[in-house]
This record gives C-alpha cells, sequence and structure tokens, in this order.
C-alpha cells in the first residue's frame, strides 16, 4: 500500500544543479523521517541527507553546503535540492520513510554527473 517514487534524474554537467522529488502515498507522510540515500556502483548504500517530522536535517559530509532536503507535507513530497553537482554524486539515489519498526524504500532514480 505504502508506494515511494522518485523523479527528477538524469544527466547533468559538473557544476549543475538537480532536484529530485519523491512522491509518498499510503502513509501518514507528516510523521516520517524522510531520506534520501545513494548508492555508487562498488559501494555500500549511504544517507545523503534526512528530514525528521519536526525539520531537522542530517547530511553526509560529502554534500554539505551542496544539498538541501525538503519537505511539503500537504503534498506528501520531499525533494532534493543538488547544487555543484560532482562526478563522485553520480549513484541511484532512493528515497526513505520511517517511522518506528516502519522502513520503506523507493526504487530509485539515477543521476549521472558527466561531461
Amino acid at each position: 500500500q505504502v508506494q515511494l517514487v522518485e523523479s527528477g534524474g538524469g544527466l547533468v554537467q559538473p557544476g549543475g544543479s538537480l532536484r529530485l522529488s519523491c512522491a509518498a502515498s499510503g502513509m501518514m507522510f507528516s510523521i516520517y523521517t524522510m531520506g534520501w540515500y545513494r548508492q555508487a556502483p562498488g559501494k555500500q548504500r549511504e544517507l545523503v541527507v534526512s528530514i525528521s517530522s519536526g525539520g531537522g536535517t542530517n547530511c553526509a559530509d560529502s554534500v554539505k553546503g551542496r544539498f538541501t532536503i525538503s519537505r511539503d507535507n500537504a503534498k506528501n513530497t520531499v525533494y532534493l535540492q543538488m547544487n555543484s553537482l560532482k562526478p563522485e554524486d553520480t549513484a541511484v539515489y532512493y528515497c526513505n520513510a520511517k517511522y518506528l519498526s516502519m522502513n520503506y524504500w523507493g526504487k530509485g532514480t539515477l543521476v549521472t554527473v558527466s561531461t
């Protein structure tokens, strides 16, 4: 019943920007901690940035100052604004929703940063 659908991925040049969206359905969106994770080839999935129901955020050191997470509870949507993109940001980006024992994942969207 719960569904998370990412969108906005694609090919972008180094230094460029992208905004990812994650549309949630089938859940009480506002109570969940929402997060963006990414997985590059040969690497483990890692937390990029998350935002709690109260608006507090956590982010990886590698993206601090470049990526911003936000949420629109009225639209049941969480966003990831990515600026100053680097080739090492290339990965599949996954949307995550967590509340207590409930943990849900989207299927991911590919972001490729390359010339």
